[in-house]
């Protein structure tokens, strides 16, 4: 599956700051759109002037959602000082962006660069930059030709974060280990891609036990464990999790889930009480999804079944979004 540049963030729609002089009528309210920056190669001014030209043009105090595309992250060669070059910009205008609830970091598409070259740091500093941020989004994590560490998360306190979703092609353990001490009372929705193996993922099913038992994030409604090489895994510990009990809303797609693990997921507690499963992208036979029908839907629970992949060895399985 090809990655899509996102439509919104935070409720807002995605709006690209124009090209000097690009702009033929008046820029939108601040607070009314989500401001997407970003700049290719041939454009005429480059991501710092246009980073530049974006603050000294409309008033950061109003902008509610960021959106940081093409050209905040250099190449693959120069990866590893782009993500701190980020770090740099954003917190060095917190002062100016008293408004930010949502941040997004790495919209990009396959063709702008692949999701494993998409080269983070550790994105703790942003969350300690901006308290009255709600809503945190990465896509990316490796570490790239330029030498990074790949992506990180230093344990913190943050009070207002309700949503941070982590889009990878192989999630580091250390991202989860970071998460699972953090102090996050007001995180509602938590999303993480694992990824494959073969492309960076070291998170195994006990380094999500944190999650998965209940005993952090007390505010947490909405999980997503998904686009895992080990999604069977992953249903087989979500199936037994306490953590389970207190969802409205839980995503295990984009992976490798087969009968094995739907299996374990409808031997396990009542999902009953859930509002929405999501397993598109699965392995599942016509049996076993409209067994899962069968067991959720007259309870009013919503179930994705989209995108079902045939492959009958589990060697020729693959995650949604890996390369």
């Amino acid at each position: 599956m090809t990655l899509a540049h996102i439509s919104e963030l935070h409720g807002l729609p995605v709006y690209v700051f124009p090209l000097p002089g690009e702009s033929s009528g008046d820029l939108p309210e601040e607070e009314s759109v989500a401001w997407k920056l970003v700049r290719q190669e041939n454009d005429p001014e480059d991501f710092d002037d246009c980073w530049s030209r974006f603050l000294g043009t409309v008033d950061p105090s109003r902008v509610r959602a960021l959106v940081l595309g093409a050209g905040a992250y250099g190449s693959e060669l120069d990866a590893g000082d782009s993500c701190h070059e980020v770090v740099e910009r954003l917190a060095g205008a917190a002062d100016r962006l008293t408004g930010l609830r949502a941040l997004y970091l790495a919209d990009l598409e396959f063709e702008e660069c692949e999701l494993s070259w998409i080269v983070q740091g550790d994105v703790s500093p942003f969350l300690a930059a901006y308290p009255g941020l709600e809503e945190l989004a990465v896509r990316g994590s490796g570490g790239g030709f330029g030498g990074g560490s790949g992506l990180e998360f230093t344990p913190l306190r943050h009070e207002g974060l309700r949503v941070l979703r982590f889009e990878n092609g192989g999630l580091p353990a250390e991202v989860v280990h970071g998460l699972a001490a953090s102090d996050l009372p007001a995180l509602e929705h938590l999303d993480l891609w694992l990824g494959a193996e073969s492309y960076g993922r070291s998170t195994t099913v006990a380094d999500l036990e944190p999650i998965l038992d209940g005993s952090r994030l007390p505010a947490l409604r909405r999980l997503g464990l998904q686009n895992g090489d080990n999604q069977d895994e992953v249903a087989a510990a979500v199936a037994a999790a306490p953590v389970v009990a207190r969802l409205t809303a839980l995503h295990l797609g984009r992976g490798t889930l087969s009968d094995t693990g739907a299996a374990a997921l409808l031997s396990g507690q009542p999902l009953v009480h859930l509002q929405e499963l999501d397993l598109h992208h699965h392995y599942l036979s016509d049996a076993m999804a409209e067994r899962i029908r069968q067991a959720l839907e007259p309870y009013g629970v919503k179930v994705d079944l989209s995108g079902r992949e045939d492959a009958d060895d589990p060697d020729d399985r693959y995650v949604a979004a890996g390369e």
